[in-house]
């Protein structure tokens, strides 16, 4: 008996199994272009409230840019730190002020750093709707990564109501 059981158990789990192979395709979310460009305005606009010359960028849920802004006067670096901030949260789905701790020297991961595009300081924001990770914002230019990271906060509140499921 016990071992018809588990013949019977085995053979329901690989039709299972093999029924959720079948299909050669997935469904995912992607922010939309007029979201991503709210969400780098309004951070810019936030960072210029605080006095900061910044570039925001946002980056699809696999990482490529969807938008970039730089104000007049952010310097010449804060472009690409921008979309490898926001990279950066994306590809390790946790935030840059966070991976900045976890990643310090003598730390388990602290070999991340030395990856290439890695950002180890504040100012990268996964973007979630959800609770599925659909993008992540970067700021860079602010006098801290914790300043940065507040702005890009301010760029996803921005665009919260518009990206819910």
């Amino acid at each position: 008996m016990t071992r018809t059981m588990l013949s019977m158990l085995c053979c329901a789990l690989a039709a299972g199994a093999a029924h959720a192979q079948t299909s050669g395709t997935y469904t995912v979310k992607h922010l939309t272009p007029e979201a991503a460009v709210k969400a780098v305005n309004a951070a810019l606009q936030d960072c210029r409230k605080r006095g900061y010359q910044v570039a925001v960028a946002v980056v699809d849920r696999s990482g490529v840019a969807q938008a970039l802004v730089r104000d007049r006067i952010a310097g010449p670096h804060t472009p690409n730190t921008a979309i490898d901030k926001a990279w950066t949260a994306v590809s390790f789905r946790t935030d840059t002020l966070e991976l900045a701790k976890l990643t310090q020297p003598g730390q388990p991961s602290s070999g991340i750093r030395q990856l290439p595009r890695f950002v180890g300081v504040g100012g990268g924001v996964t973007i979630q709707a959800g609770g599925t990770i659909v993008g992540g914002i970067g700021v860079s230019g602010a006098p801290t990564g914790e300043a940065d990271d507040a702005c890009a906060k301010a760029g996803i509140a921005a665009i919260r109501d518009d990206i819910e499921l």
